[in-house]
């Protein structure tokens, strides 16, 4: 690798206009993008096992009490995961949760086995410990990367 950068779309841009690197790791949701961007030649692979990327949501109490927002915040809340929010996501190429939705997009969203965080790595709290924290693996991978 390289170039190990900062986030996903700089690693996008690097691989895919740059043209630097054998092979590009990222979310599903930008291999759409990366065709629509910087047009065909890419292939695209799915692993046999993937983790799930779960976006939180959530309503932030003292900021919609302050701007009066509570009724609107929690109406999207609840949209997000009706079947009509999970279409609208869908066609911004983000896998839906909802099973009838996700049947009728199977074809851009292959069947793959996923797992989460708290099934594979104890929960947020100890990956963020082992992994993400001062001296954690990805450190060691940042500093092994720079050493190259």
């Amino acid at each position: 690798m390289p170039v190990l950068d900062g986030g996903g779309r700089g690693a996008t841009t690097t691989f895919a206009q740059r043209n630097l690197g054998d092979a590009l790791v990222t979310f599903e949701s930008e291999a759409p993008l990366i065709e629509k961007e910087f047009g065909g030649g890419f292939e695209v692979i799915y692993p046999s096992r993937t983790i799930l990327a779960e976006n939180p949501v959530s309503v932030v109490d003292k900021v919609v009490d302050r701007r009066g927002t509570r009724k609107q915040a929690e109406a999207y809340l609840q949209f997000l995961y009706t079947d009509a929010g999970q279409e609208i996501a869908a066609r911004h190429n983000l896998r839906p949760r909802s099973e009838k939705v996700l049947a009728r997009y199977a074809k851009a969203f292959p069947k793959v086995n996923t797992f989460t965080v708290d099934e594979v790595f104890g929960g947020w709290t100890q990956a963020q410990k082992e992994h993400f924290n001062d001296g954690g693996l990805y450190d060691q991978v940042i500093a092994a990367a720079k050493a190259r």
